[in-house]
């Protein structure tokens, strides 16, 4: 079969510019002694040339992580270089089904489309040369097949799964673990997420972390924020609750709608804002996006955002801030930054019982998890109701995220793990 690539294919991995950042500038964040560790990492690892493959430069936690890790890669003194996969919708249709597929959809990959799937991890393969690099480091299923195709290259191999792989698709697993093989170090969210026949040597719990320093993480103040949500109609005189996550069949946007409206029989004039990006490599983006709109229906106390609408960083920083309480109510999560972005902000958090979110909230002391609509929906009218224990909850949340999920703390994994593959 000849495949059809309705844009024109790159001759080499297109790279990212994620510019500069001192550590420094993280140190009144770190823990005692973390910044001379570090640095010290750092220096043993010095001139390190360091490949992070990835599917999209934007949307979605993965690209946001990287845009904090790799300048702070730089200025320890490294040599990173972040690339971005060559993709057209028939390879990313085929992704996105492997990705459900891996967190317990039903359906798996047809044969032909295993073959589309394979075809891209050959075509990526030979846009960049392996051997330039002491360490690549892949990022989830889209290129994870490209490492078999340069086994003979004198390089290693890293493979970051940012999914939820605690009950997958037998059969796609299954197709999936030989592509594994050759990377020495598989970062996992969660213990539960390293698959069985996994080489388990080489599996590694890791969650992922915020960036305290980013725009959207910053200090910003509730008058600030007021400001900016009312330029989208919202009124930041009455109560307001979000969600800040992909429209994506597991963050479960259908029952946040429904949530809320349980909560706003007990609080009146309620309102409800749904803020998510669109990405490249999400093609159920627009369709979520649409389901979530119509059940939605012509209530004028929704409100549905992307970033089409100018909804960026900064925005969704005061969406957060200006929220009496923010959802993430997911029935699948790799790990789910958003619970950790909100409690950093000392917001209430009401997080669905699953995966990397329960890694975030320990119910009744930092925040509340949910397994249902009914009980989402009583969750959010309790804090509404009580907003002084709400806070109290949502203080504890920010400091376990202090000690646990801020970025310095990721970078230290990475460096241990690159100073593991190479064997410094």
């Amino acid at each position: 079969m000849t495949p059809k690539h309705p844009i024109p294919i790159p001759s080499e991995l297109p790279r990212v510019d994620f510019g500069t950042r001192p550590l420094a500038e993280y140190r009144t964040t770190l823990v005692p002694g973390m910044y001379e560790e570090l640095v010290e990492l750092g220096r043993a690892l010095a001139g390190a040339r360091v490949l992070h493959l990835s599917a999209t430069a934007y949307g979605g936690g993965v690209a946001e992580i990287m845009h904090t890790l790799m300048p702070l890669m730089h200025d320890v003194g490294l040599r990173p270089e972040w690339g971005i996969i060559h993709g057209t919708d028939e390879f990313f249709d085929v992704t996105k089904l492997l990705h459900n597929s891996l967190q317990g959809d039903e359906r798996t990959p047809t044969d032909e489309q295993w073959a589309t799937w394979h075809r891209y991890q050959e075509l990526n393969a030979g846009l960049f040369e392996p051997s330039d690099y002491d360490v690549v480091f892949v990022h989830d299923p889209q290129p994870a097949g490209i490492a078999r195709l340069h086994s003979g290259a004198d390089t290693t191999w890293g493979w970051r799964c940012h999914i939820d792989l605690s009950t997958p698709n037998p059969r796609t697993l299954a197709a999936l673990l030989p592509e594994l093989e050759p990377y020495g170090v598989g970062f996992f969210h969660r213990q539960e997420y390293v698959p069985a026949g996994y080489a388990s040597g080489a599996a590694w719990v890791v969650p992922p972390a915020i960036d305290p320093l980013n725009v959207k993480n910053m200090a910003l103040s509730r008058h600030d924020a007021a400001y900016i949500v009312r330029h989208f109609g919202v009124d930041p005189e009455r109560p307001m609750i979000a969600q800040v996550s992909r429209f994506d069949p597991w963050k479960d946007p259908l029952g946040v709608v429904d949530a809320w409206r349980i909560a706003r029989a007990d609080h009146p004039g309620l309102q409800l804002v749904l803020v998510g990006s669109l990405a490249a490599d999400d093609p159920e983006g627009q369709q979520y996006l649409d389901a979530t709109i119509a059940h939605i229906g012509d209530d004028a106390d929704a409100f549905v955002l992307t970033n089409l609408d100018g909804v960026g960083e900064v925005e969704v920083n005061a969406f957060q801030v200006a929220a009496g309480v923010v959802l993430q109510k997911s029935t699948r999560e790799g790990f789910g930054l958003t619970v950790s972005e909100a409690l950093w902000k000392g917001r209430p958090v009401i997080g669905g019982n699953v995966g990397g979110i329960r890694s975030q909230i320990t119910d009744g002391v930092s925040g509340w998890l949910v397994d249902s609509v009914e009980q989402a929906g009583a969750a959010i009218s309790a804090a509404l109701a009580d907003p002084a224990a709400a806070a109290a909850m949502a203080m504890a949340g920010k400091e376990q995220v202090r000690e646990r999920f801020l970025t310095p703390r990721y970078l230290r994994d990475h460096l241990l793990a690159y100073r593991h593959l190479l064997g410094a």
